[in-house]
């Protein structure tokens, strides 16, 4: 790991080159699963992919932190384009003012180093020009508001670096709120409020996504916006700390916010996540908030996780740091990868629009869910 901050799992799991999925087997690990595992084939394309605004509320088109921040590969900028997502909330904080803007810069200047596949989305008219030219649009956010600190001045400074999403906070407390791992649970502070009475102004989307309970219930009232849920599940299919009651998705809901159903392996604490999983979550999610409030905020990297013994090697040396941090939240396990095995695959939204299909909802519900929804959120917080 290039540094000793907390990082966000996010920040690690960008996978490297390779692409890997098979079925899981049993109670098995994913690594046991993976082993010697065959590359996956083709997906079949749901017909009104390619016409949808595709959309991952939390993804990187490449890696960070693993091993350090190593400049964007040929195959890294090949998946971006060719996965069909029209726009991605990437994580640029850092652990501070100075190195959230020292990470800014880096991926300015990728964007600008590699144009022709990667388009900065600052509104949603930026966010259309990347589906009309067949590119990955970037969205820079947060996963945590301590780069904020106690100047509510340097929202403004953030604002016009380009970040548009900031999630209050992380696992643990800070001076927002509490993280969905405190088990004081004591929800927003003052400051927290005066956070996002600014955000509201400034049309900067307030994300929930790591909050804790009454944190995550505060938010969604304090907001005169619409909120995000970035990247999360729902508690009542597989209870979790990462993952939203029943009571905060459908408050969420009822303000018009949008909840992005997560890739990880806190949809099934105990064994490996299936795609039946995510789909599981995907409809319980749009049973409680209806068909305009969920969408999908992977946790992944574009590029699939690569199989490597380099990769096991650096995840579970992250994974073991992150516990003796005290960040890690119940089931990250060393030995258990970030991923869905069938979905480890540049093409994994395009597989949760044909399972969704498959399942039998309508062809407006599943654009909706693999991006429409998102694009809603935007233009009713951005306004431009």
């Amino acid at each position: 790991m290039c540094d000793p901050i907390p990082v966000s799992r996010r920040d690690f799991v960008k996978g490297a080159t390779a692409l890997a999925a098979v079925p899981v087997m049993g109670h098995a690990t994913l690594g046991e699963v993976l082993k010697g595992a065959p590359r996956p084939a083709a997906p079949v394309a749901w017909p009104g992919y390619g016409d949808a605004i595709v959309v991952d509320f939390l993804a990187s088109p490449g890696y960070f932190n693993y091993p350090a921040d190593p400049p964007m590969s040929a195959d890294m900028l090949k998946n971006a384009v060719a996965s069909g997502i029209t726009g991605a909330n990437l994580t640029v904080n850092g652990g501070d003012f100075e190195q959230t803007v020292a990470k800014i810069a880096r991926w300015e200047a990728e964007i600008d180093r590699h144009s022709d596949a990667l388009q900065r989305v600052r509104s949603v008219d930026h966010l259309l020009e990347a589906k009309r030219s067949g590119r990955l649009g970037v969205i820079y956010g947060f996963q945590d508001a301590v780069p904020v600190g106690r100047d509510l001045g340097r929202l403004e400074v953030f604002g016009n670096l380009g970040v548009k999403v900031i999630q209050l906070t992380y696992n643990v407390r800070n001076l927002v709120g509490d993280g969905c791992l405190e088990p004081g649970n004591a929800g927003l502070s003052n400051f927290g409020h005066a956070l996002v009475e600014r955000m509201d102004e400034m049309g900067t989307i307030v994300d929930l996504g790591h909050c804790g309970q009454r944190t995550t219930a505060e938010g969604i009232t304090a907001s005169r916006n619409p909120v995000a849920i970035s990247h999360s599940a729902c508690k009542a299919v597989a209870p979790h700390p990462r993952s939203k009651r029943d009571e905060e998705l459908k408050s969420m809901a009822d303000r018009g916010g949008v909840v992005g159903i997560y890739l990880m392996p806190f949809l099934s604490p105990g064994r490996v996540p299936t795609a039946d999983d995510v789909i599981a979550h995907i409809e319980h999610a749009l049973d409680v908030c209806g068909e305009d409030h969920v969408g999908i905020g992977s946790d992944l990297s574009v590029t699939p996780i690569d199989m490597s013994d380099e990769y096991w090697s650096a995840h579970r040396k992250f994974v073991q740091a992150r516990i003796d941090q005290g960040i890690a939240a119940p089931n990250e396990d060393p030995n258990i990868l970030f991923t869905v095995p069938e979905l480890n695959n540049v093409h994994r939204l395009d597989m949760i629009a044909d399972r969704l299909a498959a399942k039998g909802h309508r062809p407006a519900v599943v654009e909706k869910v693999i991006g429409g929804n998102w694009l809603r959120l935007f233009r009713e917080v951005w306004k431009a």
